[in-house]
């Protein structure tokens, strides 16, 4: 018998190529969330690290040098360890265009940068719930 609630979300992967917009972040969602969180600082480090990582989740920082937000998405998908993997961008271009070309690209949300610290888990947590709702018809 399934009671219908979320599987408990452990393994994030953050992306973000800011230093110290990847150590708040780390901190925030490991010290208030309880999450395991592993950083990387470009898309091509999560795509070589993703298959070992074995997120749950990743957040994806949009604006990257080298291989930006979006090209990283694509190639996640075509990465087997990663292809279903929930993603959501963090940006701070969150004007509406902008928020649907990016969940058009296949996100689940786009979260604001700068986002606040004490609420990052929180707001991630709900994220979980509201990919784990059932549907109705």
């Amino acid at each position: 018998m399934t009671t219908g609630a979320a599987p408990r979300l452990e393994r994030i992967l953050c992306v973000e190529d800011e230093p110290d917009i990847r150590t708040i972040a780390k901190l925030a969602l490991e010290i208030r969330g309880g999450y395991t969180v592993t950083t990387c600082s470009s898309g091509r480090e999560a795509l070589l690290r993703v298959a070992d990582i074995d997120p749950q989740l990743i957040l994806l920082d949009v604006m990257m040098p080298g291989m930006d937000g979006r090209e990283t998405l694509a190639q996640l998908r075509a990465h087997p360890a990663a292809a279903r993997t929930p993603i959501a961008f963090l940006t701070a271009k969150i004007q509406s265009s902008e928020v649907s070309t990016l969940m058009s690209l296949g996100a689940i949300a786009v979260l604001p940068k700068p986002f606040n610290p004490m609420t990052l888990a929180e707001d991630v947590a709900a994220l979980w719930s509201s990919l784990h709702r059932p549907r109705t018809s």
